[in-house]
């Protein structure tokens, strides 16, 4: 029994259902959903062409150029890849950019292969004006806390402990400071928002203890280049902060192992062994030379030069001269910028302690926050 064609967006997103986005690849590109796959009934230069014909022929000519293009070996393939995914993903659904032609035809050429597949009505316009108006609402009326620390906390852990929380960091694929590109790349503006209102909906919906806020770590406006929507940054510039206090020598050590060793291990399964490293060690000199600005001339010579020395004895083998130029950053350049920063919300802040003595506030203050 085939499944009728659904616009309960709602359940899509909390069940992460799978999607076949039928759009072109540069729509998909330019924002789509966490839980779609780029299936397209025609490539990005196949869509122009009929645009343009659409405009100058109307839209039966434009329809007849869509056929003359995806036809034969060309539609078979297509059809082929949109049954296989609906044999792997039977609850699944396909959408286009609104609900329209281009979702029709994917769905009548998967009938006529034998493989009834429903369609998402009102397509990626639809959901995505779902998404943007649940935002608003959870942003509006949901409270919020913040995790603050100094650089190299490891925030992100406690973060994951909570069974309330957004990984912002993790969806921005960045680790929020100056040095924190990851291999990969970042997702699109639309893309990451998209992901950020799915993850925000889902914890929306679980069954909070009364009061409990959503926990976030204390960012800025921009991670890397992934913009927080405002009225996120409007909701976390007036909620209440947790301040995790961690000393130096660990907070370099987690420097060192998550910004040198990992990082370079992404790196080299990204690119191989030489390149891999080669794109690590100008991905930390380049990131290095856009904060000397802020360093200052003499610090950032300085800096600068203790990198260098470090990359030379890490091709060698030895990473362990990292740690000096870890340590001067995180005393002369980031601690000072976060205590700026932290003396300005003084009253908005509601604990700070260690670890444990955070974990403890958390737990007794949000009784079951913790996973």
């Amino acid at each position: 029994m085939s499944r009728a064609d659904s616009s309960d967006y709602r359940a899509i997103f909390l069940d992460d259902i799978p999607l076949i986005d039928t759009r072109a690849p540069i729509e998909f590109d330019h924002g789509a959903f966490p839980n779609s796959t780029s299936l397209p009934l025609m490539t990005t230069e196949e869509r122009v062409e009929v645009g343009t014909c659409y405009k100058r022929q109307g839209q039966e000519a434009a329809i007849r150029l869509g056929h003359q293009l995806v036809s034969g070996v060309v539609k078979e393939a297509r059809v082929a890849a949109w049954v296989d995914f609906a044999r792997r993903h039977p609850e699944g659904y396909l959408y286009c950019w609104r609900g329209g032609l281009r979702s029709q035809i994917c769905q009548q050429w998967m009938h006529e292969a034998g493989c009834d597949y429903p369609r998402i009505r009102g397509g990626y316009k639809a959901m995505r004006q779902f998404l943007l108006r649940e935002f608003e609402r959870i942003c509006a009326e949901r409270p919020f806390l913040l995790l603050g620390g100094r650089t190299g906390c490891n925030k992100t852990e406690l973060i994951h402990q909570w069974n309330a929380a957004v990984d912002l960091e993790g969806l921005a694929h960045h680790l929020g400071s100056s040095f924190g590109r990851r291999p990969g790349g970042q997702p699109t503006q639309l893309g990451f928002e998209n992901a950020l209102a799915v993850e925000l909906l889902k914890r929306d919906q679980r069954r909070l203890q009364p009061g409990q806020p959503i926990l976030l770590e204390d960012e800025g406006h921009l991670i890397g280049r992934c913009a927080l929507p405002l009225s996120l940054k409007h909701s976390m510039e007036q909620a209440p902060l947790v301040v995790l206090e961690v000393t130096l020598e660990e907070r370099a050590e987690h420097t060192f192992r998550h910004y040198i060793l990992e990082r370079l291990r992404e790196w080299q399964q990204h690119l191989g062994g030489n390149a891999g490293f080669e794109a690590f060690a100008e991905d930390l000199t380049q990131s290095m030379y856009r904060i000397r600005k802020r360093l200052g001339g003499v610090r950032y010579r300085e800096a600068a030069g203790l990198l260098q020395r470090a990359l030379n004895a890490h091709r060698a083998g030895n990473p362990d001269l990292h740690w000096d130029w870890i340590l001067m950053l995180l005393v002369d350049y980031y601690d000072p910028m976060y205590d700026h920063q932290l003396a300005k919300r003084r009253e908005r802040i509601r604990f700070s302690g260690d670890r444990d003595a955070v974990q403890q506030y958390l737990e007794t203050t949000y009784a079951g926050c913790l996973n």
